[in-house]
């Protein structure tokens, strides 16, 4: 893709600027009166967000991250998609889909009313995605920046035929301390330990951590908030159409086997992903669509 000639087609002066990132992969940097954000053409991908009356990002990145086609980049807010986890029909095929490790198509860029920027991108399919999965569809990727940060993913059934996803967004959450951070929201639903060979239990209180975590929780309510203890700050996680939420924390001893990540980073970040998973696979009729939305809001904490 042609820096210039985004700019041309998609800059707004003095608020979306496209630049050539790491891997020269295209990056769109936002910059309007309600906040900063970065987002790579490549994947889709949120990889930062800060708010103009914050002094830290809401999302950590991985200094260590890939930027090379065909690998996922670790941080900010990957997209799982057309299925969350393992390949679900076992056909060796990569985890958590194809859309976080290819470049995207832009299509729209627009200031709204109220001032906020929305971007959106996409992929149809293709010979190449068809070879992997054999279906007619088009995703859309909507992400708003303004005082919040809205991130929609919106799939089109564009087959004769009916077809199966599940998706996440893999959202990394900066934290001052793992050790002194809460997710709020959970406690009493159940969930899949994927820690402990995928038995399911309750949460007893809230979500709180001192070893790895890996937890599908089933039945969610729509809001859930990460309160950050040492950055004094809550994040908000609002979600639509989604009763599935990922809570992910590698801990010491992968953090230091992952050659993306630094040995200490798993300090500092907190996956909350806002899903559908596990039991909750979409259908998608021939013609018809599904839309998957996650908005992020970040204040002081009380």
């Amino acid at each position: 893709m042609n820096i210039e000639q985004l700019n041309a087609d998609y800059g707004i002066a003095n608020k979306v600027q496209f630049v050539e990132g790491k891997g020269g992969f295209p990056i769109i940097k936002v910059n309007n009166e309600y906040a900063q954000a970065v987002i790579s053409v490549y994947a889709g991908q949120v990889l930062s967000f800060q708010p103009v009356d914050q002094a830290e990002d809401i999302m950590f990145f991985s200094s260590k991250a890939y930027h090379q086609e065909g690998k996922a980049m670790k941080g900010g807010a990957p997209i799982c998609w057309p299925w969350f986890g393992p390949d679900p029909e076992d056909k060796g095929r990569s985890s958590h889909g194809f859309v976080r490790n290819r470049l995207c198509q832009m299509r729209e860029v627009v200031s709204t009313q109220d001032g906020a920027t929305k971007v959106t991108l996409g992929l149809t399919d293709t010979a190449e995605t068809r070879a992997i999965w054999d279906y007619g569809f088009d995703f859309a990727i909507a992400i708003t920046v303004g005082k919040s940060l809205t991130v929609k993913l919106i799939t089109r059934n564009t087959g004769d035929k009916t077809f199966s996803i599940t998706q996440a967004l893999h959202t990394y959450f900066k934290v001052g301390n793992i050790k002194q951070v809460q997710v709020l929201g959970l406690a009493g639903n159940d969930y899949i330990d994927k820690v402990d060979s995928g038995k399911q239990k309750t949460q007893s209180g809230e979500v709180a951590f001192d070893r790895e975590c890996d937890r599908i929780y089933l039945n969610v309510q729509p809001e859930l908030t990460i309160n950050d203890g040492a950055l004094e700050r809550q994040i908000k996680i609002t979600a639509t159409n989604s009763k599935t939420a990922i809570v992910w924390n590698p801990w010491a001893t992968i953090s230091a086997n992952m050659a993306d990540l630094e040995d200490h980073d798993y300090q500092n970040f907190v996956c909350v992903e806002t899903a559908n998973a596990a039991d909750e696979v979409i259908e998608v009729a021939a013609g018809s669509e599904y839309k998957l939305t996650a908005n992020y809001a970040v204040t002081k904490s009380a």
